[in-house]
């Protein structure tokens, strides 16, 4: 195999039609399942009004396991099919249309419709996280190995803004509907169509500019997809069991990641269930939210190289367990605003670190493999963690709180791992059996 240049001489609007699929596609989590259709879900289409037994909280985890068992099982044989047969646009092109069509349709879901707003969920989000994996895969060819790190970060902060402009334009539209008297089953529809529409234009330069420069290859004779996406990962996990600080903190990511993914996706139902939040105020709170965790990415970013990844990210996860445990407490609005910003600035530095450790622990030659497992990690951490919060909301007979109480042990468990993990022996392992 040819090594790879440390730069590529590609077009700038190549790496710009690169980086808008992160701006058109962030849209759909802010919009969907952090801030609009979760909360709406849970109150309208499974419930009327407060979940008061946590069965509709329930039945919006389960989906969101399936969606991400899916993922998981998936992952492996799409991404052969895509590498073996040079069709990762082609099949970016597919998912992309299957997300904006599954969000259209979740505009036609009303209250009862729960069946439905379950299939129509799980089928958006599992075509926007394979399009997720696809747009990854073309990092290697836009980018040499001295650039991946800033053309990665463009492509971040585009995404920021991009969740941001449509978080906002569905918040002015709901501002303009209640100020009309509409439901939120006249406007949450609406709030569906805007971001499906905003996905389609803005990724339509990833389309018509990104080039697709893998070479097709054919499967070796009695080879199939499925054996080959498979073999695959248990080949990268038995070379990752040879990094041992690299293989604990893949253990140890998975578990934290285990909160960090129920929050994202639990954050509007525990603001709407427990602190009584309206629709237009949870948007508010996740757009102030998806700030303060960019200032904490870029502020944890700078201090991160003097205090070691491994220092900074103990010191995030103990602001997610302070920031969780204040939750549990408090009963003001004012005070869950305070704890609203602590888990922004958390959000943002836990993600931010623990990326960079994986890529610190990984041998150039290898990143792309470990970067791989540092997914499949995730993908388990979102099956996991909110069904544990649902599970718990439904036992405890929809109390949210011991829900979030329960959701703080990830974090517990992950700095106590993180503990055995050796940023020195685990950077040195990276050079030397590399």
């Amino acid at each position: 195999m040819q090594a790879m240049p440390a730069i590529l001489t590609v077009p700038r609007r190549e790496v710009l039609a690169w980086a808008m699929y992160d701006f058109a596609n962030s849209g759909y989590t802010t919009v969907v399942l952090t801030a609009v259709f979760n909360a709406y879900f849970v109150g309208v289409v499974a419930g009327n009004g407060p979940d008061k037994d946590g069965s509709a909280t329930l039945l919006w985890t389960l989906a969101m396991a399936i969606t991400n068992f899916l993922v998981l099982a998936s992952a492996p044989v799409l991404g052969a099919i895509a590498d073996h047969g040079a069709h990762k646009k082609k099949f970016l092109a597919l998912t992309t249309m299957g997300c904006v069509l599954f969000t259209v349709l979740l505009g036609f879901v009303g209250p009862g419709d729960v069946a439905l707003g379950m299939l129509f969920v799980i089928l958006a989000t599992l075509m926007f996280a394979s399009g997720e994996n696809f747009i990854a895969a073309f990092l290697p060819e836009i980018a040499g190995q001295n650039e991946m790190g800033r053309i990665s970060g463009y492509g971040w902060s585009l995404g920021y803004l991009g969740g941001l402009l449509v978080l906002g334009l569905c918040l002015v539209y709901i501002q303009w509907a209640q100020s009309h008297g509409e439901s939120a089953d006249q406007y949450v529809p609406v709030t569906m169509w805007i971001t499906a529409t905003m996905f389609a234009l803005a990724a339509l330069p990833t389309f018509i500019w990104l080039r697709e420069r893998a070479v097709p290859q054919p499967l070796a004779p009695g080879e199939s997809y499925f054996r080959m996406g498979f073999a695959r990962v248990r080949h990268t996990l038995a070379h990752a069991r040879h990094y041992r600080d690299l293989f604990r903190f893949l253990v140890t990511l998975a578990v934290y990641y285990c909160g960090i993914y129920t929050v994202v996706v639990l954050a509007a139902i525990y603001a709407q269930e427990t602190m009584g939040f309206s629709m237009q105020e949870n948007i508010v709170l996740i757009l102030v939210v998806n700030i303060t965790a960019a200032v904490g990415a870029f502020l944890f970013g700078l201090v991160q190289d003097r205090l070691g990844s491994v220092r900074t990210l103990a010191v995030s996860l103990v602001i997610w367990i302070v920031a969780l445990v204040l939750a549990y407490f408090i009963e003001s609005r004012a005070g869950f605003w305070v704890v609203a910003n602590l888990v922004g600035l958390a959000l943002g530095s836990s993600q931010s670190a623990g990326r960079a450790l994986v890529g610190q622990f990984s041998p150039p030659a290898r990143a792309a493999e470990f970067f791989g497992l540092w997914g499949l990690a995730g993908k388990l951490a979102a099956v996991i963690g909110p069904l544990v919060y649902g599970s718990v909301t439904y036992l405890t007979h929809g109390n949210h709180r011991q829900a979030l109480l329960a959701t703080t042990a990830f974090f517990i468990a992950g700095l106590l791992l993180l503990a055995t993990v050796n940023e020195r022996r685990g950077r040195a392992a990276a050079v030397h059996l590399g």
